[in-house]
């Protein structure tokens, strides 16, 4: 076989060669889009993409005069009140002001679909999105009144029916937990310390109970913890079964397996709960008492807030890591760790309002907030909203409603599947802050 024959024989090869490489990296990237674990360093490389270029889109106000309000609302609009939940849905964004005010918008045309309040007193004080049968609860109160418990299907809000919805739990006092992670109900009578279960997916009743002096109650996968009020010389502590309500070994789990028991002028203990054995014992001078506990069980571990800082462990008992952007010249803007934070749902990222220390800030007056995006893992901000950035690309007309959107923030809230953060202030506003190519501010 002569040279040019084996030359030709060899280019084929290497041809066929390429082409299967080619092929292989189509399929890996195809493998890798389509797939529902994706890769961590690509998601990690990503993450800041996903927020780099958030920008003040447009306002969502529940007062705008453009559509005709139903007379019974008119009593909620006579002043504004602080935005206090926001909470997305199947493209549709709910928002609860203080005064007892929540308006239903449609994020794709970011028009009003509806307001939720049925009467001049039903003041909502609560929502709840119930992914298992695709509704909105909501939780209203009246002067000394018990709360009250609706459920109206998400279908119907679009259409602009709220109305349609149905009354839930009347002769219940209150609401313990709505808990998905095991889809129920947990209520109580005050009038007879009765527990009761409930199905989150269609609101039957399944089983009750009743217990007395209880002090803390954790929901977990399977389980429900019941802690009660320190007795002389201990702290009683039972477990039972969320599906059918009894007892159980200490062979189910709190967070993976872990139990965080914290007491005044003790040492932080971390127990394992299958062996009933101290995994850790942190001095209390290390570990000062937080005033919130998270619980991060897909990541085995926990998130505590402290002065208004954010520092994560592990259930060995040792620090991870502490958020950088909350330190020192980033803490919290405010201690209210509920309304002003969001954790995806891959426990991956936190989202928060914090100080800003913005050295340049000749273009602004008043600026005293940015949104803030860390990784909880590594502590490090990946991505920040300030006034500096976020008046970039916006007209000097705008300017001022830019950094209104950054001042007072009192809750926040991350649309995971239209990646888009909404913010609302004490002004009643609620702002949209977007990385969509097209930037546009909604006019009046």
């Amino acid at each position: 076989m002569d040279e040019n024959t084996r030359g030709g024989k060899e280019g084929s090869n290497n041809g066929g060669n390429i082409k299967k490489r080619n092929k292989n990296i189509i399929k890996n990237l195809q493998d890798r889009e389509l797939s529902c674990k994706h890769h961590r360093a690509f998601v990690t490389a990503t993450t800041p993409h996903r927020f780099q270029n958030m920008r003040f889109s447009h306002e969502l106000d529940t007062h705008h005069s453009k559509h005709k309000s139903p007379p019974h609302i008119l009593p909620f609009l006579m002043g504004r009140t602080k935005i206090v939940q926001i909470t997305a849905a199947k493209n549709i964004v709910f928002v609860l002001a203080e005064s007892g005010l929540c308006a239903a918008f449609s994020s794709e045309t970011d028009e009003r679909i509806c307001f939720m309040n049925l009467h001049p007193n039903d003041l909502i004080r609560r929502l709840f999105y119930n992914k298992n049968n695709d509704s909105l609860i909501t939780a209203s109160s009246r002067s000394r009144m018990p709360e009250e418990y609706r459920s109206t299907r998400i279908e119907d809000i679009r259409r602009a029916k709220p109305d349609a919805g149905f009354d839930l739990f009347q002769s219940e006092s209150f609401v313990v937990k709505f808990d998905d992670v095991n889809a129920k109900v947990l209520t109580y009578s005050a009038q007879d310390s009765i527990f009761k279960v409930f199905d989150l997916k269609n609101y039957t009743f399944l089983y009750l109970f009743s217990f007395s002096n209880v002090d803390w109650i954790n929901i977990s996968s399977g389980i429900m913890l019941f802690i009660f009020k320190r007795t002389s010389d201990h702290i009683p502590v039972k477990i039972i079964s969320i599906e059918d309500g009894k007892n159980r070994e200490v062979d189910m789990i709190v967070c993976n397996e872990k139990l965080l028991v914290m007491q005044d002028n003790v040492n932080l203990q971390i127990l394992d709960l299958p062996s009933f054995k101290i995994m850790a014992s942190v001095s209390r001078t290390e570990f000062m008492n937080p005033s919130r506990f998270i619980f991060l069980c897909k990541k085995q571990l926990f998130l505590t807030l402290k002065n208004q800082t954010n520092f994560v462990w592990n259930f060995h008992g040792e620090l991870v890591t502490s958020l950088e952007d909350h330190l020192l010249r980033h803490p919290l803007w405010h201690p209210d760790f509920k309304n002003n934070n969001y954790i995806t749902s891959d426990q991956n990222l936190i989202i928060s309002y914090c100080r800003d220390d913005s050295e340049d800030q000749s273009m602004v007056t008043n600026v005293i907030g940015s949104i803030n995006v860390s990784n909880i893992l590594s502590g490090k901000c990946v991505a920040k909203i300030n006034a500096t950035k976020a008046l970039e690309c916006i007209d000097s007309s705008k300017k001022m409603s830019v950094t209104e959107a950054l001042e007072g923030i009192t809750t926040l809230y991350y649309d995971e599947d239209r990646n888009a953060i909404y913010t609302g202030n004490r002004h009643g506003h609620v702002h949209v802050w977007s990385n969509s190519n097209q930037l546009m501010i909604k006019k009046e």
